[in-house]
């Protein structure tokens, strides 16, 4: 299956602006409205045509400290989650490539579909405190810049240097993947923290031990 997304909010015209796209990634073990709001402010604050939402095939970091769900039920999920918001796009793009999820292959296969794009990587500052440490960090920030987007009790942001940066605000959601997967399993509603349809496919995939 290819990136899916909602139609644009307007026409694109190559010949007008250089396409920009944000590339959030995420296990998204479920989305939540505080994944939504992160990605509709990028877009909005930085002026993005899209904000990809792009689903780990196998997030490694977290690898063996719990159970993940299939990526192709997170990747339904996000579709879910942003359906019908224009310019928000669940992305399989490291599913279809299957393997360890890195964001440089990420970014150089968008680049080798058009290479005219501008693109930034969005992150927490505490994931951008270690981007050293990333899989061919050096080649990454040759590509990209990166945004740092501020969550609640974060630090303010510091310089990267031999990075290109900026940093966006969002509204303060103090709300977790790990939260929601808690409240599923010991009977507590989700109400308000998922949207309808990802709460929906929860009941209906039976994650996270929900009773059925």
């Amino acid at each position: 299956m290819a990136d899916s997304a909602a139609p644009p909010a307007e026409p694109y015209d190559s010949a007008m602006a250089v396409r920009r796209i944000a590339v959030f990634g995420g296990t998204f073990d479920p989305p939540h409205i505080g994944h939504l709001i992160v990605a509709s402010e990028v877009r909005s604050v930085g002026a993005f045509d899209e904000v990809h939402l792009v689903v780990a095939n196998d997030p490694w970091q977290k690898r063996g400290s719990r159970l993940i769900s299939d990526a192709g039920i997170r990747l339904d999920l996000v579709r879910r989650a942003v359906a019908g918001h224009a310019g928000l796009v669940a992305s399989d793009r490291e599913i279809r490539r299957g393997g360890a999820s890195y964001t440089i292959d990420t970014v150089e296969s968008l680049l080798a579909i058009d290479p005219s794009i501008e693109l930034s990587v969005v992150l927490g500052v505490d994931a951008a405190s270690r981007l050293d440490t990333w899989h061919r960090s050096s080649e990454l920030a040759e590509l990209v810049e990166i945004v740092v987007v501020g969550r609640p009790g974060s630090p303010d942001v510091v310089a990267l240097p031999g990075w290109r940066s900026a940093a966006i605000d969002v509204p303060a959601i103090a709300i977790s993947s790990t939260e929601i997967r808690e409240r599923v399993a010991t009977g507590r509603p989700i109400d308000f923290l998922v949207t309808d349809d990802v709460r929906n496919a929860i009941q209906e995939y039976g994650l996270y031990g929900v009773a059925q």
